[in-house]
């Protein structure tokens, strides 16, 4: 009998094949479809979910070809908890939050990893595209971006501590996508051409500002748009429909363009300024988790990314009273937004990262 692991399937793809591929490497797997919200949560939009019943019917069907365990686990409350609770009152809060580095840290690699080991599971495996090794000299576990640059997952797994890396899995890591279709392919499974979902996986075309409003039961507040000098400039709608860098959909007919620079949820204000007013060379972090390195003792040469969808740029990290972080640019970044993750590179290596503040 093999070790035994908990593989995360989402009835996609790339959790399929990594069910595969730990089945063909020896393990013990067993397939987990997490359910994570109910129908009612959803509104209108359920059917255009991922993690639907249609999802989970995919995952079991694979489950079922290979012969492997297959279950279901209702996390709904505690992604309500987390995950979503944190979504709202970042946005209320007047920041940008990232839910799928909550739903990592409080329920993937928080409750399920939770679950897994009371079940006596030896390791918790998911489809993401990354990399864990330990390093010899050090015996530190170090988490790594992927082989496949364009789809390496590793900025949204920062938040990963030493015990969780000690436990964790990811098949796909050294692979490409284009290979992880083949071999789905290769083996007869029902999800090899199935599309990858781009949404944030509770609010379905990316209208998070009806999902917030819905959560909470009441539309967004109205208010004005202000200059840098206080002077207003008009009105908006909904507070939490706008977010740092934004251009379209502000309504106002001026020239210059000008961006959303911040927000004042106590004054109820978004202020409003040149694309000038966005570039900054440094910025603050918090909620920060070290994985390559202990912390920083002194200042530390690092490449860095404020969203994932960017390159990172060089920086150099410091550590702050409290454990915090200061992060200079070598080079101006534009819109960094707080609640947002920055995350530290060293080549292959992720440093750490933690939550942008200003």
């Amino acid at each position: 009998m093999g070790q035994s692991v908990f593989l995360g399937m989402s009835g996609g793809v790339d959790s399929s094949v990594s069910a595969l591929l730990l089945q063909q490497a020896g393990y013990d797997v067993s397939g987990v479809n997490l359910r994570l919200f109910h129908n009612e949560d959803l509104g209108e939009s359920q059917e255009k979910a991922c993690c639907s019943l249609a999802d989970a019917e995919d995952a079991r069907a694979v489950a079922a070809k290979l012969g492997i365990p297959f279950y279901v686990f209702d996390f709904s409350q505690v992604f309500r908890d987390t995950v979503i609770a944190d979504f709202v009152s970042e946005y209320e809060a007047g920041r940008t939050p990232n839910p799928c580095v909550v739903c990592n840290r409080a329920v993937k690699f928080g409750a399920l990893l939770q679950r897994a080991l009371t079940l006596h599971g030896q390791f918790l495996s998911t489809g993401h595209y990354a990399r864990v090794e330990q390093d010899e000299d050090t015996g530190r576990w170090l988490l790594k971006r992927g082989v496949d640059r364009s789809k390496d997952q590793s900025y949204f797994l920062y938040m990963l501590t030493q015990d969780h890396l000690s436990h964790t899995l990811f098949p796909l890591g050294s692979l490409r996508k284009t290979e992880v279709r083949e071999i789905a392919e290769q083996n007869g499974l029902i999800n090899a051409k199935k599309r990858d979902s781009q949404d944030i996986c509770f609010a379905p075309g990316g209208d998070y500002a009806a999902f917030i409003e819905r959560t909470v039961g009441h539309p967004s507040p109205d208010g004005d748009f202000v200059d840098e000098s206080g002077r207003t400039l008009g009105r908006y709608k909904g507070f939490v429909r706008y977010t740092r860098g934004q251009h379209k959909g502000l309504g106002l007919s001026v020239e210059p363009p000008l961006y959303v620079l911040d927000k004042d949820p106590t004054a109820g204000t978004i202020r409003l300024g040149p694309d000038a007013a966005l570039w900054t060379q440094t910025l603050t972090a918090e909620k920060m988790n070290w994985i390559s390195v202990p912390a920083p003792i002194g200042p530390m040469r690092v490449t860095a990314k404020t969203r994932y969808s960017q390159r990172e740029s060089s920086a150099v990290a410091e550590s702050l009273e409290g454990g915090g972080l200061r992060l200079t640019f070598d080079e101006p970044q534009r819109a960094v937004t707080p609640g947002q993750a920055v995350v530290l590179y060293d080549g292959e290596s992720v440093v750490g990262g933690g939550t942008i503040i200003k």
